[in-house]
């Protein structure tokens, strides 16, 4: 079922988003909010009298029962409408969804949406202590499965056997990437181009994967404005509309998808597309979600973009770097630019605003008027997906 009621109807007015470092260094994740809270104000020309509602995500590092709450009184709001989105690495997407809707309805006049994480060196390997309490855990985690890594390198060396993708072609998304990653300043590993050899000759941490096929964690914060395309206006930048969007969940486990080659952007983005009316074709920028290489390949055969098996192909025939054919992921990625928990998902976003807003810089693409945007969270699992465009 689609929404078509959402087409148009909403604008992302406002954005902002922090420089990733690798650890908090004394900040926290309330303190990360407020400040990419502000920039994204600062860049709506709003006030937080002018916000009504409010979405947060839960943090990696944690976070208390009445988050959203405590979060509007610390930036000094008080919403008719809040929430806290958790679909993993697709809450950010997710929120834009809900935030659309909430605009569309006339629930709310303007939504903040926060997305943030402080990695502290003296718990980050307690993090995932909590999943061994998850439901199937005792079936899945004695044989091996402890983690992302893990769960991602399965279903890459599934791809490897299905359909013949080969270490090279994954290790070509991560070198396009840091291209992209040192034309952007606020990236994690800005200025540190890599090579294919360099990918290839990093340690193999859970075959077929590499240390530089995997995201790194950081710390970090993104947010951003969703109010009507007509208040979007009086923010004074061009004005990026919600065409399409769609979400789909299949799994929690990937041992429950089969196949686990296929993932459900294939219904998520099918949806987008068909909402906001256009195709695969029509896409000027590619901002999606990639925690591994594998994420980006799959990604673009089910979200159409090429025929499935044909990922590894076309990245490799392709350029997806900002000056490329195909530019993919301009920021440089999470690869690349960094991922500071759920707010790795939002910087896809940022980034497509940026393009579409013509501001961003010596990575600009050129005529940029459609952005397709994809959130996935979990192995595979929760999957948001988006269609923005620039509005004259």
């Amino acid at each position: 079922m689609t929404l078509p009621s959402l087409r148009g109807r909403a604008a992302v007015a406002g954005i902002g988003e922090l420089k990733p470092t690798r650890y908090a260094e004394g900040r926290t994740v309330p303190h990360l909010m407020l400040e990419a809270a502000r920039l994204a104000m600062l860049d709506a020309r709003m006030r937080p009298a002018d916000i009504d509602g409010l979405l947060v995500a839960p943090a990696l590092t944690g976070a208390p029962v009445t988050f959203a709450s405590m979060m509007a009184e610390y930036i000094g709001l008080q919403p008719h409408y809040l929430d806290i989105v958790d679909t993993g690495g697709a809450s950010g997407a997710s929120q834009l969804i809900r935030a659309a809707a909430a605009i569309a309805t006339g629930v709310c006049r303007a939504v903040l949406c926060l997305t943030a994480d402080a990695l502290d060196p003296s718990t980050f390997y307690t993090r995932g202590a909590t999943m061994m309490g998850l439901p199937g855990a005792e079936f899945e985690r004695p044989y091996g499965p402890m983690g992302a890594n893990s769960g991602y390198a399965l279903i890459a060396q599934r791809h490897m056997y299905e359909f013949g993708t080969t270490s090279e072609q994954l290790a070509k998304v991560a070198v396009d990437q840091r291209t992209n990653a040192c034309a952007n300043p606020m990236a994690i590993f800005y200025g540190q181009p890599i090579s294919v050899d360099d990918v290839l000759n990093s340690p193999l941490v859970v075959d077929p994967l590499h240390l530089l096929e995997i995201v790194m964690p950081c710390t970090g914060g993104a947010a951003f404005i969703v109010t009507s395309p007509e208040r979007a206006r009086e923010s004074g930048h061009p004005v990026v509309t919600l065409l399409g969007a769609g979400e789909a969940c299949t799994h929690a486990s990937i041992t429950y998808r089969v196949p686990m080659t296929t993932s459900p952007i294939v219904e998520s983005a099918g949806r987008a597309f068909e909402m906001a009316g256009v195709t695969p074709a029509d896409i000027d920028l590619v901002s999606v979600y990639d925690c591994y290489t594998i994420t980006v390949v799959i990604t673009l055969e089910d979200a159409g973009f090429c025929e499935k098996g044909r990922g590894g192909p076309f990245v490799a025939e392709h350029d997806l770097t900002y000056r490329g054919d195909f530019p993919v992921n301009t920021h440089g990625g999470q690869l690349s630019f960094g991922q500071p928990g759920l707010a790795g998902g939002t910087s896809h976003i940022i980034e497509a605003v940026r393009q579409l807003r013509g501001e961003a810089g010596e990575r600009q693409v050129p005529n940029c008027e459609l952005a397709f945007v994809n959130g996935n969270g979990g192995i595979l699992s929760e999957q948001a997906s988006l269609v923005l465009g620039r509005v004259e």
